[in-house]
């Protein structure tokens, strides 16, 4: 059984134009142990999926989903006070900005015994061991003197290394890392990659890492799934879809990739994700696509997209080959 077991997500939020559906009947599984990577532009619906499941959006957020099961526990039928005994300490989060999700008006050690205080209920005592020896784990240098400082006078990298170590004070069993790099320099990305790769193999932990960097994707994940205006399109095992994308979404982000591009224009994938009042009928990437044929248009019913298939009938979901997939740039 799956750790993680989203069927048929969807949410909706309320505006003054009415509803605005972020993410349309996406499911999301995630195995003990693994690493899953979602991918999308900004607008996908990637981090709202995943704070869906944390119970971290505001009111005006209407969610629905035919089943939401973490570790054999229905989410959707707890009551609140069930459900944050596992957020937080079962499945965490690390959050894109660091320097904003932290609390400028507490020091480091403080928000770390937080954490440690309410899901594990340590003394004092025990709560200041173990930070220190949490921000030692994510390569934190004198943690004993970083205790005191706030999130002001740390790095960028220092303050997500800060975010990752109150991410892993409850040993959770699936951590979630959404775009934990977009606001660091490319070293230390590296180094943040690195440290999330080895703890996860450490520990043994789920990890689902949210980001648009195909990149990143190819280096860490073992399985990918690919978003495009809250919908899933693609989903397969990275090997398998670096060497033959099925979607032609897929296939233009991959195309876009600096190495691919040698001695030629960069591709790019023209126009912008559809907003709330510019969705097209039928399939949602057709105004964009290089493959669209009039029946892409059409308002046909969606199909569950199954692994290693893709939600239409282009060239390159029938042939799947290597060669119709370089071809797909947008």
């Amino acid at each position: 059984m799956a750790l993680l077991n989203i069927q048929n997500l969807s949410v909706d939020f309320k505006t003054a134009g009415g509803l605005f559906r972020a993410v349309d009947s996406v499911d999301i599984a995630c195995e003990r142990g693994e690493i899953l990577s979602i991918v999308g532009e900004s607008g996908s619906g990637k981090s709202v999926s995943m704070l869906a499941l944390m119970g971290l959006l505001p009111w005006t957020a209407q969610i629905t989903a035919d089943k939401m099961e973490f570790d054999g526990k229905d989410l959707g039928r707890m009551s609140r006070r069930e459900r944050r005994k596992i957020i937080g300490k079962d499945i965490s989060m690390i959050f894109q900005e660091p320097i904003s999700s932290l609390n400028p008006c507490f020091t480091v050690g403080f928000q770390i015994g937080e954490v440690l205080k309410l899901h594990l209920g340590m003394d004092r005592a025990t709560r200041r061991k173990r930070s220190i020896e949490l921000l030692d784990l994510v390569g934190i240098p004198a943690p004993e003197t970083r205790l005191s400082a706030f999130p002001h006078q740390l790095s960028g990298g220092m303050n997500q290394r800060v975010m990752i170590a109150m991410a892993l004070a409850g040993d959770p069993k699936l951590l979630i890392a959404d775009e934990p790099t977009t606001a660091l320099d490319v070293t230390i990305q590296a180094q943040i990659l690195e440290l999330l790769v080895s703890l996860q193999r450490e520990k043994q932990m789920a990890l689902i890492l949210i980001t648009h960097d195909m990149g990143v994707v190819a280096e860490t994940a073992e399985r990918v799934q690919v978003q495009y205006a809250g919908q899933r399109v693609e989903e397969q095992p990275v090997l398998d879809l670096f060497e033959a994308p099925h979607h032609p979404y897929t296939s233009a982000l991959l195309a876009a990739l600096p190495e691919r591009a040698v001695g030629r224009k960069l591709p790019s994938i023209p126009g912008v994700v559809p907003g709330q009042f510019d969705r097209p009928t039928g399939c949602l990437f057709a105004p964009r696509c290089s493959f669209v044929k009039p029946d892409c248009h059409k308002g046909v019913k969606r199909q569950p997209a199954e692994l290693g298939h893709a939600l239409c009938n282009h060239p390159i979901a029938s042939s799947g080959s290597k060669t119709s997939a370089a071809g797909g740039a947008a």
